[in-house]
Parts: structure tokens; sequence; C-alpha cells
């Protein structure tokens, strides 16, 4: 790593917590959901800063948050979420699709291997209601590199960049980013050692949490998407013409 790397991957990480000490927004009509701005903000981490430093810089901020707070055992299995989006979000913007649809895959297909999914003759429906939106996600990635690779959203060198055009890419790889976040946070909850081990949860208890709103987390993840888009653009556009984008 260049310095320069280094050196925006610790004010990134800077960001990030101070970012976290903001408190979340409640999701209309769940108060008890928080929409944090911190996990939204992963997403432009990747964009920004490339797949590995911005994995680097959003896994530095979450350390230092966790440990800020107390080192409280119930976010530790977590900890590696917001990382998640920035690198999958970064590997887009490197025209690294097929990596980020391997990773995303692998984490969906990590959930329906879980006790709360098997038998899956018996609960499919709870990795349906638990993934339907993942899924969904994960087939946007499709297109999105189709559309990549005819020059659409193409954002590097010094040519000017079409706003209308990168913010449409951008608000897509963001929802992505944050359900690769979500879809982690979700398999690593439905390890034993996790909802039992930490939380003291029955595998009953947590089958029927995946069942709680299961519309109410997409809705979530799109408006994080739109704020890290709103966010992300002008913030883009600014390193980008001062040659700070990782490249």
């Amino acid at each position: 790593m260049k310095s320069k790397d280094i050196a925006l991957a610790a004010s990134f990480a800077a960001l990030y917590f101070i970012l976290s000490r903001i408190p979340g927004i409640p999701a209309i009509g769940i108060p008890q959901i928080k929409i944090q701005l911190e996990a939204a903000f992963a997403s432009v981490f990747g964009l920004i800063l490339g797949p590995v430093v911005g994995a680097l810089a959003a896994f530095t901020g979450t350390l230092i948050a966790f440990f800020y707070t107390g080192a409280n055992p119930f976010g530790l299995p977590f900890i590696l979420c917001p990382a998640s989006n920035a690198l999958t979000v970064g590997l887009m913007f490197k025209n690294r699709f097929k990596i980020a649809f391997a990773i995303l895959a692998a984490i969906i297909i990590g959930f329906w291997l879980t006790p709360p999914v098997q038998p899956i003759t018996d609960y499919w429906y709870i990795g349906v209601a638990a993934t339907f939106d993942k899924i969904i996600a994960l087939l946007l990635i499709i297109p999105l590199a189709r559309a990549y690779s005819k020059g659409i959203f193409k954002i590097e060198g010094s040519g000017s960049v079409n706003s209308k055009k990168l913010f449409i890419y951008l608000f897509i790889a963001s929802f992505i980013g944050n359900q690769t976040d979500s879809a982690l946070g979700t398999t690593l909850f439905a390890i034993p050692q996790v909802y039992n081990g930490i939380y003291g949860l029955s595998l009953k208890t947590t089958r029927s949490l995946f069942l709680v709103s299961p519309l109410a987390y997409p809705a979530i993840r799109l408006i994080q998407a739109f704020i890290a888009t709103l966010v992300g653009l002008p913030l883009f556009k600014a390193f980008k013409s001062r040659g700070w984008i990782i490249q």
C-alpha cells in the first residue's frame, strides 16, 4: 500500500467511527430497528478506496467503534459485515463482478445450510423469508456487469462521468453491498454458537425471528443505498477530480 492509501484508509476509518456515534434512524413502523448511517457509508468506502483498502478502512472503523463502546459480545460476530459491503462494492467498481457474485452467493448458500433451515423440506420457508432479498441483490449483479462491459458506467481514467448514470450504478451497487452485509450477518446469526451461545436463544425462537417483518429489511437496505448514493456521488466526483480515487 502507498502512503496515500494508508492515509485515506485511516481517514475513512475515523469517519466510520464518527458516524457510528450518530443515533440510527428508526425504521417506519418498527422503531426497534435502526437505519445505521455508518453501515450505509461502507459502500462509499468501496467506491472511493477500492475493495481492499475500502474493506480495511471499514473493518478498522468497525473495530474502533466496537472497543470504544465496551466490546459488547453481541456485536462481535458481525464485526466483518461492513467490510463485506465495502469489499463487494469495490469489486464491482473494479470490474470484478464474478468475485462479488461468488462471495454473495456463498454467503446465501451458507445460510441455507444452517440449523434454522434444516431440514430444508420442513423449513424452506425460513430460508425464503431470510434470503429472498439477498437473492434479488445477487441477480442484480448480472445486469450491472453487462452495463459495465458496454462502458455505460465506466469510471476509470481522467474523463468526465455521467452523473445520472453513475447515480443509478452507485444506487444499485450500494444496495447489493448492503445486502451482502445483511446476508453475512444473517448467516452468522444462524450459527448455534451465536444465536444460542451468545444470545441464549433456542432454535425455535431463532426461526421465528427470521419471519418477523421480512419485507422491512429490504426497505431499510434501499434507504441505506439511497443515503450512500446521495453522499457518495459528490464525494466520488470531488476525489476523482483530484486524482485521489484508488485504482
